[in-house]
């Protein structure tokens, strides 16, 4: 073996095709990074300037990104010496197979494009999508990226977002608040009622119209239970609720009006100190 031959080929291919390939990479970085950066930029600015609706707008712009990154990839590719149209050849081909590997990827494109056109929830509603509850962040082509509660990040497939029952709770501007209290038979109906009502009037929150609901719903073995239902704007919803719950039972208190609760009574007979009895 021509160990200077050997030598010489690698220097000159480090100084040619070596070289474009390290400028090649380089450029590609920073063109991917431009890309994205750019992204970021015009999609905040239809955020400030509301040019499109947000969702739709920043599923193109992530559309767009992709195809930059792929011109920019092909030029690329051309620059460092590979011939492009054997690369167009190769990447048609490796689609053909891909397409019949990755059937549930393309179902989740086609999932994607349903979701843009159907419209059943847009970025920032807070939805429930096949059990997942949160706000949508993002609709990209193959997965919807939720945001929970508790601040996980969820990205439920497009496929499945389509084709599954979904809960919009941000559709609608009102929502109702819907709450069950039990009172003891022995308590004053009336002004059970009448106490509940006087937390719904207190608390500003709750709308005056359309007009909240009182009434007794069911007759239980514990006591009454009456059903509550408030109207409140939807980004109240929660407040609503747990204040509703805290305000009801302390002004039960101030009132002296009893919230019955399960208990077992032991009756001992005399005569025969073994049987135990035990009623509910």
């Amino acid at each position: 073996m021509d160990w200077k031959s050997l030598l010489q080929s690698i220097v000159n291919w480090c100084t040619t095709a070596g070289l474009r390939l390290i400028i090649a990479i380089i450029v590609m970085v920073i063109a991917f990074k431009l890309i994205n950066k750019l992204a970021k930029v015009i999609e905040k600015r239809n955020d400030s300037k509301k040019y499109m609706d947000k969702t739709i707008f920043r599923t193109l712009v992530s559309a767009g990104a992709f195809i930059l990154k792929v011109l920019v990839a092909l030029c690329l590719i051309n620059y460092v010496g590979i011939n492009t149209s054997g690369v167009t050849a190769l990447i048609a081909s490796l689609g053909v197979a891909a397409g019949l590997a990755l059937n549930g990827a393309l179902g989740n494109v086609a999932g994607g494009i349903l979701l843009l056109v159907t419209r059943p929830f847009k970025v920032d509603d807070f939805v429930d999508i096949n059990g997942t509850v949160g706000t949508v962040e993002e609709i990209n082509l193959t997965a919807t990226k939720v945001r929970t509660n508790d601040n996980v990040v969820v990205y439920v497939p497009n496929g499945t977002a389509s084709t599954s029952t979904i809960k919009n709770y941000s559709e609608k501007q009102l929502r109702r608040v819907d709450h069950t209290f039990t009172i003891g038979y022995d308590n004053d109906l009336d002004k059970a009622k009448a106490v509940i009502e006087m937390v719904l009037n207190y608390n500003e929150k709750v709308l005056k119209d359309p007009a909240w609901q009182v009434r007794v719903i069911a007759h239980t073995e514990r006591g009454l239970e009456l059903v509550c239902r408030a109207w409140v704007e939807a980004a109240d919803y929660w407040d609503v609720y747990f204040d509703l719950l805290e305000q009801v039972k302390m002004a039960f208190d101030e009132n002296a009006i009893e919230i019955p609760y399960s208990q077992v009574n032991v009756h001992i007979k005399q005569d025969a100190p073994e049987t135990v009895e035990e009623e509910v």
